[in-house]
Parts: structure tokens; sequence; C-alpha cells
């Protein structure tokens, strides 16, 4: 049997919640399709954005490795034949490895018509997701659960789906530059001090509790990441101006998305949501840059 699956891209970290928050986008994501067989596993087809980037060999390939990683968790010895089509860019921070790798694992239990949870589509991908980009679900977790959803833990895996209550858009500018989620994580200290820790975690309460009440005046206040934007920030030319732009132009507040260099504004609605992209996209000045304005994501993973 084959099937095909569709994950929403997302927003790793959402601001201050480094490793654990995570942000689905509606209409962006990435396609697979697994048939099953009693041959060795392989790619038959990668197709849209970076497809050339994409490695064919379903040892390296997040999509496969997770699709192998449900078949033999559910006692099956067969291998998938995997077809991918690319919606997310490689390297983006927009969560392509993530969702790539939750279509592989959710793909490959419908093609053995096995049933799922979320805990062990998790446990899957996150095989996938380990090859790309190291051990955590803050990606993984929205691309299942869709909405705002929180990485508890890795080990055990705790997932959460959280409230999302104001109907915001986002704006999603991402310049033309790649920031690999490894070496953005290795700028990253071990340790940090007491008080950007303490600071850390009130603006990430803050975060959850201004998307489960709808207050954009909160989420202006609490989307303040004193860990790793200071330390990413350079990876990205002309960070400052465009955050400036983004909240100039009416954005509640803007951050990185995920590791970068994808930068996201979260607005009231489509109006301010547009005018923000339009003065990110200004403010890259000579840097070309993509632009999106997109609903959040109400559904995860899906058959399709």
């Amino acid at each position: 049997m084959k099937a095909t699956a569709f994950a929403p891209g997302s927003i790793g970290n959402v601001g201050p919640g480094f490793d654990v928050l995570g942000l689905a986008i509606e209409g962006l994501g990435d396609r697979v399709s697994v048939e099953l067989t009693e041959d060795d596993a392989r790619i038959d087809a990668i197709t849209g954005v970076d497809a050339a980037l994409v490695p064919l060999d379903p040892q390296r390939n997040a999509a496969a490795i997770a699709a192998i990683a449900w078949l033999r968790a559910h006692g099956d010895a067969r291998n998938p034949i995997v077809t991918i089509d690319k919606g997310l860019p490689l390297s983006g921070g927009l969560g392509g490895s993530a969702a790539s790798s939750v279509a592989g694992a959710f793909a490959a239990a419908l093609a053995m018509s096995s049933e799922t949870t979320p805990i062990e589509l998790a446990a899957a991908a996150l095989q996938g997701e380990m090859t790309v980009a190291g051990e955590h679900l803050d990606n993984i977790a929205p691309s299942i659960l869709g909405g705002l959803a929180l990485s508890r833990s890795v080990r055990p895996i705790d997932i959460v789906a959280l409230t999302v209550s104001g109907d915001w858009r986002l704006a999603l500018v991402t310049p033309d530059v790649r920031i690999q989620t490894k070496a953005a994580r290795e700028v990253l200290p071990s340790t940090s001090g007491r008080a950007v820790w303490v600071q850390q975690m009130a603006n990430t309460a803050g975060v959850v509790h201004a998307f489960a009440t709808g207050d954009g005046e909160l989420l202006r206040r609490a989307l303040d990441d004193r860990y790793a934007e200071p330390r990413r920030a350079a990876l990205i030319p002309h960070f400052n101006a465009v955050k400036r732009a983004a909240t100039d132009a009416g954005a509640f507040a803007c951050t990185i998305s995920g590791s970068g260099p994808t930068l996201v504004a979260i607005c009231i609605d489509d109006a301010v949501a547009h005018d923000a992209a339009a003065a990110m996209r200004a403010a890259f000045e000579q840097v070309p840059s993509t632009a999106r304005v997109s609903p959040i994501a109400r559904q995860g993973v899906r058959a399709i």
C-alpha cells in the first residue's frame, strides 16, 4: 500500500522558548509518500524547494530514516520507497527537516495501516530530525499537533498542545542566506547566568499566556529572547533593522524563526502582517529575500 502525508512547517523557539516552544505555519510544509517493499529502502524522487540539496541516500534522508524508524518500532521488517515534495527550504529556519521526518513517519504508519499516537510519531520523527538538526522536538511537536506546542521533555518524550485564542497572522521573511541548525547551535553557550535564566522563564510563560488569551500587548512584552537571539543576530544581515521595521509597521513582536535566517513577525491581522512583511523586506536592503503571510496552522500532520 502507498500513502501520502503532509506535515506543516513551524517556528522553533517562538522567541524565548528555546527548544521547548514551536508554532505551526498554515499552508507551508512537506509532502511525503511511502510505499512498502520487501526490497531495500530507496528514495524514488524529490521535488520542490531545494530538491537538489536533499540526500537521495535513505540512510541520510530524514523522511526515510523516520519512516524506517516507525516500521521497525512496530515490528514491520519491510522498507519504504519514499517520494518527497519539499515545500520548505533547507536551512531556512522553518522546520523543514522536522516536517519531512513527521510526514515520513506518518506516511509509513498509514501505509502499514497502523494506529498512531503523537508520542510514537515524535519518537520516529526524532530519528530523522537528529540526522540534520539535533535531538530536540520544538519543530516536531507543532508539526504533529498543530498550533502552539510545548516540548516538555525529550527523554521521555512529552509534547503538549497549547491553547491559541488569537487569530493572529505570521509575517515570514527569509533572506537569501543559509544557516545550518547545527552551526547555529554551536554559537550558543551551554550555560547562562541566573538573571538571564529567570527572565527567559518569565518571558516564555508570558508568551504561552499571551497565545492562550489573545493578549497581543503581553506578547509584545514577552516575545523577548535573551539567550539565542543576541548570539545568532550576527548571522543574519541587517537583523536589528529588520526587527525594528516589523514592530514599526505594527507587529506585536519580531524574532528569529528557529535557527534562522527567517524572521517572523506576529501580527494582529492580515493587513498588519502584509505591512510588516513589506517593511522587513525593505530593511534587508540589497539582500534578496522572500516574504509570506500565513495564519497559524490549527492542524498538524495529516493524510492527503
